[in-house]
């Protein structure tokens, strides 16, 4: 094979692995000070 050929193949290779690497992302847990709410329950027009 050429070299150009031979260059291809090889980045073509490098950006597979790249691509199929797994990145590992930061987990974060928000703890919230206040309390949740609870929403107010619909009870209808006029009550």
């Amino acid at each position: 094979m050429s070299k150009s050929l031979k260059l291809i193949a090889a980045l073509g290779l490098f950006t597979v692995v790249a691509a199929c690497a797994q990145q590992q992302e930061e987990e974060f847990i928000v703890v919230d000070p206040e309390p949740i709410s609870v929403e107010p329950v619909y009870t209808g027009k006029y009550k």
